[in-house]
């Protein structure tokens, strides 16, 4: 789980909390994800989240490979594990020191609540259906179920000490997590249907994190102290076999074709990449110092690495196998969660214009519609709205100010007609990768 450093923080901080009144809590969040907007023509957004133990979610663009925000709550502290749902909309970050879970609207990278799970919480995985969020707890040896449409906690189940990463099969009848105990260690099964620990597996000295093969045929699991990865049948809980890596293995993450899969190497400041079939390291990339975590891009074309001495994110390519950039984040960078994030649902709601007759033709004064995010009910700035009549005439095009307003007049010829003027206009946004397509009607009346 937790660097041995990072342990002993986690107990210090217990006993400043209960000796003290007050305290600073560092914030947020990890990753699951749920349709919140209307589609859009534009492709989604692929981000990046990072959990920092230093505190803070970085939220990483990988288009342009910038921090584009940091998220921070008073409700969380110390976020440590990072896992995504598959559809984008949500987020959810584990916050070691706090025992909680901390929830994303990643459309608008906004925190919305802290869902209380157990003691120690670790690692964090959603199910393929997005319905539930299931939560290691490392020091109380168990895993929390978190009711996704809720944000409740409605299940706790006994799987042993040192609960640590997690993993689900594509099916979602099957949950695994690592026990990282010294010595010899397992990974506990758990049937999702019943939520009851069905197996244990003895794979290595002290396994850490685990990653299941897109077809769901084999279980990888990173052991820590053994510096190798056992790779196990899932249909007979068999281990087929290790495969040697470098100094200090701590996480893992499979390319979406199942073909490679990407090691950290704590201590040896790499990454291994591994052929899964084979069972071999084809490859060892030197990447930042004490490389924690990796994620990969929904196209595989790219590994992002969490380096938490340095406070840095280095991103591979996957074809080269080379460092192609490093990305300053916060401070001890551990979990990282990467997914298409759909755009923002957004309101548009118009106004009141009035008719003017001209000579030769009307005018319309005052067209305005006001834009805003639909979760946070905030406006909406430097977006074009575009103005039409009921029977779609072009009238006039407008940008949404600071208050998210945009207003214009128009000139309208005869031929359109004073009924049809009456009859109102529409207001419409296009949408883009951030925020979704919306339309409203507004009113005319006639001076």
């Amino acid at each position: 789980m937790l660097p041995r450093t990072l342990l002993h923080e986690r107990v210090h901080a217990g006993i400043r909390r209960t000796a003290a009144t007050g305290g600073t809590s560092a914030l947020v969040a990890a990753l699951l994800l749920v349709p919140s907007a209307p589609a859009s023509a534009a492709p989604n957004r692929v981000l990046g989240y990072v959990a920092n133990n230093g505190g803070g979610v970085s939220v990483l663009d990988t288009a342009t490979d910038a921090v584009t925000s940091t998220l921070g709550d008073g409700g969380g502290d110390s976020p440590y594990g990072v896992g995504v749902a598959f559809d984008g909309a949500r987020g959810y970050v584990t916050n070691v020191r706090d025992d909680t879970l901390t929830v994303i609207d990643t459309p608008t990278n906004t925190v919305d609540a802290a869902v209380p799970v157990g003691d120690g919480p670790a690692g964090v995985v959603v199910s393929p259906d997005g319905g539930h969020v299931y939560v290691s707890n490392y020091f109380a040896g168990t895993v929390s179920v978190v009711d996704a449409a809720t944000l409740t906690t409605t299940e706790t189940i006994a799987v042993g000490p040192n609960a640590d990463g997690v993993a689900i099969t594509p099916d979602g009848s099957r949950l695994y997590v690592a026990h990282d105990v010294a010595g010899p260690g397992t990974v506990s099964v758990v049937d999702t249907a019943t939520n009851t620990e069905v197996a244990e597996i003895a794979t290595g000295s002290t396994p850490t994190a685990v990653a299941v093969t897109p077809d769901g045929a084999r279980l990888l699991v990173v052991n820590k102290l053994s510096n190798d990865v056992a790779v196990v049948d899932t249909a007979s809980n068999a281990v087929l076999g290790t495969i040697p890596v470098s100094f200090i293995p701590h996480g893992v993450a499979i390319s979406p074709d199942g073909a490679r899969a990407y090691v950290t190497n704590s201590e040896g400041h790499t990454v291994s990449v591994l052929d899964v079939a084979a069972m071999t390291a084809v490859a060892t990339v030197p990447v930042g110092s004490r490389p924690i975590a990796v994620a990969l891009t929904p196209d595989g074309a790219r590994a992002y690495v969490t380096n938490y001495n340095s406070g840095t994110v280095s991103v591979l390519d996957t074809a080269t196998l080379a460092v192609v950039n490093t990305i300053t984040v916060g401070r001890n960078p551990v979990g990282i969660a990467i997914h298409g994030v759909p755009p923002a649902a957004t309101k548009l709601v118009a106004g009141h214009a009035r008719v003017q007759l001209r000579l030769l033709g009307f005018g319309l004064r005052g067209l305005d519609a006001t834009l805003t995010e639909s979760h946070t009910g905030k406006p909406v700035v430097g977006k074009r709205v575009a103005f039409r009549t009921i029977k779609g005439h072009p009238l006039c095009t407008a940008t949404t100010n600071a208050s998210g307003t945009a207003t214009c007049d128009a000139n309208v010829p005869l031929l359109v007609g004073l009924a049809t003027l009456l009859r109102g206009y529409t207001a419409a946004h296009a949408g883009d990768q951030t925020h979704a397509p919306s339309r409203s009607h507004g009113h005319a009346t006639l001076l």
